[in-house]
């Protein structure tokens, strides 16, 4: 699916994406946690589409946000891409979150790096449908944390960088809110992070669900690049999950 880039916001170490759908083309619906393979075009060193979680879902507009992190040639290239330019997507992928049963469940939404990228549409659909989330972000500084306003138009927003620059000084799971021990933990971001996330929940038997970054290249579960050894067998991450529920995980 061609969408078109109607805008962009760059810092230094990731970009924001805004892209539209054509007149005559309509998103699919897309899930929080789903994530979309992105073809880059003028960069003679990409040979294969980037995956990219989704950030944002606007139907109503027929817009979807994409958060890039700046890593190498592929997504250098795509922060390049020019306002109005055709951005070729393979939408929605993957498996979501799953959505709580309990209406007065605690939520905590805990993300890392790049991570906190699928937590904000995660954020927007529990808001919708009458939950109340918390937001954990991590990282190393306060300059890597972007748009945090945007969370908090759908929850409470709680940080922590490793030096100190914003929120409280350490790791996500050395932050006070923890405490107040939730019902139900969405998480994404570095690995070490998101073990240190299940470790708390196995301790805590606290529910869990963990969007996997393991490194893609097809999409489709056909390259085999993916692969997460887990209690039912090695699978895909691309195609059963990037979400797995904690008890599926050999963590």
């Amino acid at each position: 699916m061609d969408l078109r880039l109607i805008d962009k916001q760059l810092w230094s170490r990731s970009v924001l994406l805004k892209l539209r759908a054509q007149e005559e083309e309509c998103l699919p619906e897309i899930f929080p946690g789903q994530f979309v393979q992105v073809r880059v075009d003028g960069s003679p060193t990409t040979y294969l589409r980037r995956p990219i979680s989704v950030y944002y879902v606007d139907q109503a507009k027929q817009e979807l946000w994409l958060l890039v992190q700046m890593v190498g040639d592929g997504t250098r290239t795509l922060s390049e891409t020019a306002i109005g330019a055709l951005i070729n997507v393979m939408l929605p992928l993957g498996r979501p979150f799953s959505m709580p049963e309990n209406p007065a469940a605690k939520l905590m939404l805990i993300g890392g790096g790049v991570g906190i990228a699928p937590l904000l549409y995660l954020g927007k659909v529990l808001k919708d449908n009458g939950f109340q989330p918390q937001f954990l972000l991590g990282a190393r500084k306060a300059s890597d944390l972007t748009q945090l306003d945007l969370y908090e138009e759908f929850g409470e927003v709680y940080v922590t960088t490793e030096d100190g620059s914003l929120g409280e000084k350490g790791f996500v799971t050395q932050h006070s809110v923890l405490a107040n021990q939730p019902d139900m933990i969405y998480c994404c971001g570095p690995k070490p992070m998101m073990m240190a996330v299940a470790r708390y929940a196995k301790e805590h038997d606290v529910f869990c669900e963990l969007s996997l970054e393991n490194t893609m290249a097809c999409g489709l579960g056909a390259c085999l690049c993916c692969v997460e050894d887990t209690k039912e067998g090695h699978q895909c991450v691309c195609q059963e999950g990037p979400v797995f529920n904690l008890n599926q995980l050999k963590w």
